[in-house]
């Protein structure tokens, strides 16, 4: 929505044609070309095809932003391969093609900017956030790296690496929820409720931050103040931020032991 307040051409892309049809119609009022793919970001190919249409459709392109995400939460012990290799193939692998398959075409639109969103759970480690820990620390080496690569070549296309603590969206709800054993109890229902609960930003103050931090040519932007917080704690602290991490997930389980005996 930002970027059409500003006149930007849209090529939008997401898993639910039922979205894009409701975002299409949100943006008809824009004097924008809005174009809308059905994509699923693990699939290589379909990456691929995306880009190109892109190309295709709007002549060029100059920014792309890698967004898709889902969540897990598991135990290590406990995790199937099976959960670990879907969030892996569209919060890790998604990015890399989304990168990979729009970077030539940046190049040659001679102004171009990569913003590939991590979390702050790729700064700091969680408890049964393995996967999603894993995935979103490999998105950020990558991003730098990239951004690196990038400085070195002295090319205008840029790379910037986004860092979000809690923003209201729907990612709770799409995740999967596994064996987290007693470390964090709840149901699927009750994590989300909590989720909702803590999540501070809204996704226009996350689009506002991304898009200073773009025209600024950014290294790296994170994103409310949760996400401030949590950086600041993990570089004065790179591993004793664990330890009140820990603290509070042995709290929650205090409670929830109490509130199971209470009501038996």
């Amino acid at each position: 929505m930002l970027l059409a307040k500003k006149g930007c051409h849209l090529a939008l892309s997401d898993i639910d044609e039922n979205s894009l049809k409701d975002i299409a119609i949100d943006l008809r009022d824009y004097p924008v070309r809005v174009t809308t793919h059905v994509v699923n970001v693990s699939r290589r190919d379909e990456v691929y095809r995306y880009a190109d249409q892109c190309v295709k459709e709007h002549g060029q392109v100059n920014l792309i932003m890698n967004n898709a995400g889902v969540g897990l939460g598991e135990t290590v012990d406990a995790m199937s391969y099976e959960n670990f290799e879907w969030l892996m193939n569209i919060n890790f692998w998604g990015v890399v093609y989304g990168t990979k398959a729009f970077l030539p075409y940046l190049k040659q639109s001679g102004d171009g900017h990569v913003i590939n969103i991590s979390s702050i759970f790729g700064i700091i480690g969680v408890p049964t956030q393995s996967a999603y820990n894993a995935a979103k620390f490999a998105v950020r080496g990558f991003t730098e790296s990239l951004r690196e690569e990038l400085d070195i070549e002295r090319s205008r296309v840029s790379a910037t690496c986004v860092h979000p603590g809690g923003v209201k969206t729907n990612i709770a709800r799409n995740s999967r929820m596994g064996d987290m054993g007693n470390i964090a109890p709840g149901s699927k229902e009750e994590i989300t409720e909590l989720f909702d609960r803590i999540a501070r930003s809204t996704p226009e103050q996350a689009a506002n931050a991304i898009l200073h931090a773009v025209r600024k040519n950014r290294r790296r932007v994170l994103i409310g103040n949760d996400a401030t917080i949590l950086d600041a704690g993990q570089r004065l602290m790179p591993a004793g931020y664990q330890w009140p991490l820990e603290a509070f997930f042995r709290m929650r389980q205090g409670r929830q032991k109490m509130s199971s005996q209470s009501s038996q």
